[in-house]
């Protein structure tokens, strides 16, 4: 297919062809916490673009609206590697961290930043929204 992107063991794995969709940093704090980071960035690809291979457990968690968020993580060691979101029908998202390419693509927007650690700085060129954005379904 293409990309591989995997979690810190490398059991569970994710292969995806093209580019992705988006690449969104998310400064909500549910990501905040997924990640233990101060964000989260994560690459949106057509469902039937993606290939998972490997064992993974299912956290739901409940998101803006009622929608779901469905992430994907290792039961080996816990990295949240991929997720489905009712809020992107279609549309599959892949840790960027988890391809460990430098030279990925970079973000395409930011989204909840009135969430977001004041000593961060993205680049002018990354639109930004104060909470999520509208988003269209990947097909």
């Amino acid at each position: 297919m293409g990309n591989v992107a995997q979690c810190g063991c490398g059991k569970l794995r994710v292969e995806v062809e093209g580019e992705p969709a988006a690449v969104v940093t998310c400064h909500c704090s549910h990501c905040q916490r997924r990640t233990g980071s101060v964000f989260g960035v994560g690459a949106y690809y057509p469902a039937d673009k993606v290939n998972v291979s490997g064992a993974s457990k299912l956290f739901v968690r409940p998101g803006a609206e009622g929608r779901k968020m469905r992430n994907h993580f290792c039961p080996e060691c816990g990295s949240t590697l991929y997720w489905e979101s009712d809020l992107v029908p279609g549309a599959v998202g892949v840790a960027v961290g988890g391809f460990m390419d430098p030279k990925f693509a970079r973000p395409t927007r930011s989204v909840w930043e009135e969430n977001m650690h004041h000593w961060v700085q993205l680049g002018p060129e990354i639109p930004s929204h104060s909470q999520g954005r509208a988003s269209k379904p990947l097909r």
